[in-house]
């Protein structure tokens, strides 16, 4: 149990004094696909060195998948573009002028 309680607190330590690396990356932003792959991939560094906790962790990975389901859907249900022929996906139509 000791042992335990030691490493759990080497992690923390290490957590405090390391800048996660996937933040760097998140911090450009992620509009590629060779982004997110970069991003997965010090996440996983991250993880494991301690430099991220399992809940920012977690909540990355979920937000990841969801920016992929919109990519899919994108391609999927998108309306090509007339000039460049690009897919691009309305979520929410602009409401309607009110009426006098």
């Amino acid at each position: 149990m000791a042992s335990s309680k030691a490493k759990q607190g080497d992690s923390e330590q290490v957590a405090k004094r390391t800048s996660p690396t996937c933040l760097a990356v998140a911090k450009k932003g992620i509009t590629t696909s060779q982004d997110f792959s970069t991003f997965m991939s010090s996440l996983m560094s991250d993880l494991i060195s301690g430099a991220v906790s399992p809940g920012v962790g977690n909540a990355a990975c979920n937000a990841g998948g969801k920016l992929l389901k919109v990519v899919e859907m994108q391609i999927r249900y998108g309306t090509a573009s007339a000039q460049d022929g690009s897919k691009v996906l309305v979520l929410a139509m602009a409401a309607a002028p009110e009426s006098k």
